[in-house]
């Protein structure tokens, strides 16, 4: 469950918390589309380690952590299942060793840098500036509301999912216990707990909401307006800066392999 400590805001005095939320979003968006463009290792290295200064900064380095070891799972089998795939199910399955391993891990690569972008915009954005940002997107607030909740929440979810997991372990259940189908079944103890606290929890929002006329009024007021500074421009600048040149280097720059510059 620690992938999602990456999806849970962290309130920090930052320059890059202070940032402005579409701003912000639009530099995750950049660094989406540039990792979708790229198949080799070496540029998909680049994206990886440009971002950490922005994590450095933010001061989130503790929480970055536990979201890329959260995502190791998922990296691992995105990895065997490109390089099993690849070698058996392509028109050429004598792909050499090195190229396929290299291809295999770009691959993984591209998951963990969409994993490391969106998780830094989550753990330095908070939900209410967030949905603030919705809304003077022209984005309709009944949307706004929506999105806003379910990021508030799946952090919520996934810490009551792990205590209930305490719970059944003291009380003898074990989980990794048994064959594939032995160790689904003994989620059930877990899944149906969950289930029930979640349809609880919405309960208790629409209750909420309806206490509150939720709805009511069409024309909503808001105690603060998002305003661009001068490192937001600075920011955008730089995320259409960097979409230009991989735009440039995509379609008239040859990416050597590494098992090219590496010696045979």
């Amino acid at each position: 469950m620690s992938v999602f400590d990456g999806l849970r805001f962290r309130r920090v005095s930052s320059p890059v918390h202070r940032l402005d939320p579409r701003v912000k979003f639009f530099y995750v968006c950049v660094f989406f589309v540039i990792a979708v463009m790229f198949n080799k290792l070496l540029p998909l290295i680049l994206l990886f380690f440009v971002q950490i200064p922005f994590i450095v900064v933010a001061g989130v380095q503790r929480e970055w952590v536990r979201s890329m070891r959260g995502a190791s799972l998922f990296a691992a089998f995105i990895f065997l299942f490109n390089f099993v795939f690849t070698y058996f199910y392509t028109e050429y399955p004598r792909l050499p060793s090195p190229s396929l391993l290299e291809y295999s891990l770009a691959m993984t690569l591209r998951f963990l840098v969409l994993i490391e972008s969106f998780s830094m915009f989550f753990l330095t954005t908070s939900p209410d500036h967030l949905g603030l940002a919705l809304e003077q997107s022209r984005v309709p607030y009944e949307f706004c509301f929506a999105f806003t909740t379910a990021v508030r929440f799946v952090p919520v979810l996934a810490e009551e999912a792990q205590t209930i997991m305490d719970a059944q372990k003291a009380r003898g259940l074990e989980l990794e216990r048994g064959g594939f189908m032995k160790r689904v079944r003994n989620y059930i103890p877990i899944l149906i707990p969950l289930i029930v606290s979640a349809i609880r929890r919405s309960l208790e929002l629409a209750e909420a909401m309806e206490s509150r006329a939720w709805g009511a009024s069409e024309e909503r007021t808001n105690l603060y307006v998002l305003k661009m500074k001068r490192t937001d421009y600075a920011l955008a600048f730089i995320s259409v800066l960097m979409l230009a040149l991989a735009v440039c280097a995509w379609l008239y720059l040859p990416i050597p392999s590494i098992t090219v510059l590496l010696p045979s």
